[in-house]
């Protein structure tokens, strides 16, 4: 067997949590070893720049901000991805760097490009074998936070125009690599995403 590296993407609210333990269950249930993870804040050093990046209370420029993403990444791939794949681990992580594009690219305009070759750089390459986009309008993923009263974190609460700029974002690197992605309807019932990730998954294992 050889490790298998699976992101799940999208805006807050798509249910990327709930699929990723559903998705964990079921290949622990299949025999394989499963890595769990998130980013930011997969490792010691990146729930320090989680807390940071999410909670701070003061302005965080939008450069330090990515800056700070790229160097919890560094540190999430050096010593947690890359020891796990040679393992021939599965490793199912809630966001990787399409989030760094689509939220500081695209929703602090800082230019997807430029925040792309600065995460590549700081995950030596290191790509997805399949990233997961879970799609929602921004408005409908606003109100399921709301609905849960959920305290919102720096990125959450920002204005829907922001949260607009990050899922066009999103759609625009699935369309770009439709090899790596697999794009998903979110408003679809939990079961029927997971049964759908499963198919996935399963043709890659």
């Amino acid at each position: 067997m050889t490790g298998l590296f699976i992101t799940l993407e999208g805006g807050d609210g798509t249910g990327k949590s709930t699929q990723a333990q559903l998705l964990t269950d079921w290949l622990e249930g299949e025999g394989r070893t499963v890595v769990r993870s998130r980013e930011p804040g997969g490792t010691e050093v990146g729930v320090e720049i989680r807390e940071i990046v999410l909670h701070h209370r003061g302005e965080i420029a939008p450069r330090a901000e990515a800056l700070l993403y790229a160097a919890d990444r560094a540190q999430h791939v050096a010593t947690k991805l890359r020891p796990a794949l040679a393992r021939s681990e599965v490793i199912v992580q809630d966001r990787y760097l399409d989030s760094s594009v689509a939220y500081q690219g695209a929703g602090r305009v800082l230019g997807a490009q430029e925040v792309r070759d600065l995460s590549l750089w700081a995950a030596e390459g290191l790509l997805p074998d399949l990233t997961i986009l879970l799609d929602l309008d921004e408005a409908d993923a606003r109100g399921r936070l709301d609905a849960a009263n959920k305290r919102f974190d720096r990125l959450e609460a920002e204005k829907n125009e922001f949260h607009a700029r990050v899922r066009a974002a999103f759609l625009g690197l699935a369309e770009a690599e439709p090899e790596r992605f697999l794009v998903l309807d979110a408003s679809a019932s939990v079961d029927a995403i997971a049964a759908q990730i499963r198919a996935r998954v399963a043709a890659l294992l």
